[in-house]
């Protein structure tokens, strides 16, 4: 890409280093390109313009490439993206949403989130065909979703999901009262994700370098939340199946992981662990061994519930060849951590975008060769919460070596004027993007979130074609994407 700007993960620049080109220039370079978009966004740029800012992952080199272009006030249209790269279809849905900018051709331009009226549900027609309308409000305890199934019997031809019915204006509130507090609550699962990128975000913009005792404790910390959310879900696959020694191992092994970071922080989801410029609880030799203690005793249930499951041939018949994504269709739609690595598209990106911790601690990446389906997704799952249970061990080792830092810096400075900074983190549903931008007086003026859940609705919808309608509950599980995450 010509005059193309690059940088790394957890970095900024300044705003007026990245490339302005017409929209038609850029979506032929962006086309010639051909990489993955991770942020697609508007912004207003005075006298009724709007300038899109184009983030493209380069997960070979480990490196964002980043353009724009400016949209004049009588510009409402461009030709769309998604005709050529299908993994732009669900940014360029909201950016027409948020911004009326309209992507001309784009084959599925329907509403992201404002979309409680007149919703353009697709439609079937035929004398067998029916269709089985689900939620938002829904029996169990969960958030509201709209489900629309278009069936044959019990076949389900296409599942059309409908969101938005959480949509809190979280990106403004960022604007308006940024606070750890603010972005460990946007997505309840996902706590630790979510303060470590918005920290990462702001220690940028404040040319903070936070110690490594603080960082290793975030980075076992955001481990442990991979760890417990897994076993968790891998309760809720067996509950959905009626393996109900499965479900209650899970539940119980679940409950001494998220009480151990009760432990840690005073909260078992890991509240008020994280803050800008470091996190606010040590941790103790006597926590250190009696947390080592736990999990080992965690991993040792994990591991046999898990074997005798997968030995199971009334658990393999509900788990094999049931909502399968293939690799072609994962990566076609852009697909995103623990969805694609299931269907074979290795993306992760605490190997794609490694911080030095990596290397040092000698983290190696292993391979997953999964087919995209439920029982992928469950192997997926195993595998990972023991890698994180080895990771976490890596650190509380490593910790030692740095008993006598600081936890929290707390020389906080002002912010960078005219700023740009991302933050990526692999959550453990995948990627997840914050991007922030100030002004003149380094005040924040943007403030873009990108939940892996936004690339990988559509493919739970892919997931349930072909399959009867009474196994969607275990296709959903196996996805266990978030409403709020998407909603924001």
């Amino acid at each position: 890409m010509v005059n193309r700007i690059i940088t790394k993960n957890n970095t900024k620049l300044q705003i007026s280093e990245i490339p302005i080109f017409p929209i038609n220039e850029l979506r032929e370079l962006i086309i010639e390109e051909n990489k993955r978009p991770i942020s697609f966004f508007g912004k207003d740029w005075g006298e009724g313009r709007t300038r899109l800012f184009v983030v493209l992952a380069d997960d070979v080199n480990g490196e964002f490439v980043i353009s724009s272009a400016i949209f004049e006030a009588n510009e409402k249209s461009y030709e769309s993206l998604t005709q050529n790269i299908p993994a732009f279809h669900i940014f360029e849905r909201e950016f027409y949403e948020n911004f009326g900018i309209e992507p001309l051709n784009h084959p599925w331009l329907k509403p992201v989130r404002k979309n409680q009226k007149d919703y353009p549900f697709f439609e079937m027609e035929g004398e067998e065909v029916h269709q089985v309308a689900v939620g938002p409000i829904h029996a169990g305890v969960i958030e509201p979703g709209h489900f629309r199934f278009m069936c044959n019997g019990e076949n389900v031809y296409h599942l059309e999901i409908m969101l938005g019915y959480q949509h809190r204006g979280v990106e403004e509130l960022m604007l308006n009262a940024p606070s750890n507090q603010l972005a460990e609550s946007i997505c309840g699962d996902s706590v630790i994700a979510y303060n470590t990128a918005y920290s990462q975000i702001m220690e940028q913009l404040k040319n903070i370098t936070v110690s490594d005792k603080a960082q290793l404790i975030r980075k076992l910390a955001l481990e442990m939340e991979r760890a417990a959310i897994h076993i968790g879900d891998l309760g809720a696959i067996a509950g959905d199946i009626a393996y109900l020694m499965g479900a209650s191992v899970f539940g119980a092994t679940r409950t001494l992981v998220i009480n151990t970071m009760l432990e840690f922080s005073g909260s078992r989801f890991g509240r008020g662990l994280i803050n800008v410029g470091g996190v606010n609880f040590d941790l103790d030799n006597e926590k250190i061994e009696r947390a080592k203690a736990t999990l080992d005793k965690v991993e040792k249930d994990v591991v046999r519930m898990c074997e005798t499951m997968l030995k199971n041939t009334s658990v393999m018949s509900r788990l094999e060849k049931t909502g399968t994504v293939s690799t072609e269709k994962a990566t076609e739609i852009g697909l995103v951590g623990m969805a694609a690595k299931a269907s074979g598209v290795n993306l992760d990106t605490r190997f794609d975008y490694p911080d030095k911790w990596i290397n040092n601690l000698n983290i190696q990446r292993k391979q997953f060769r999964g087919v995209g389906d439920v029982n992928s997704r469950f192997k997926l799952r195993y595998k990972e919460i023991r890698e994180s249970f080895a990771i976490i061990r890596k650190c509380f080792n490593e910790l030692e070596k740095h008993k006598n830092e600081p936890i929290m810096l707390n020389n906080i400075t002002e912010n960078e004027k005219n700023a740009f900074a991302i933050s990526v983190v692999e959550a453990w549903r995948g990627e997840l993007v914050h991007i922030a931008m100030t002004d003149e007086f380094g005040k924040l003026s943007c403030y873009k979130i990108k939940d892996p859940s936004f690339n990988n609705w559509y493919g739970l919808a892919l997931a349930v074609r072909n399959n009867g309608i009474s196994d969607f509950p275990l296709c959903n599980k196996s996805f266990n994407l978030s409403y709020a995450g998407n909603d924001l």
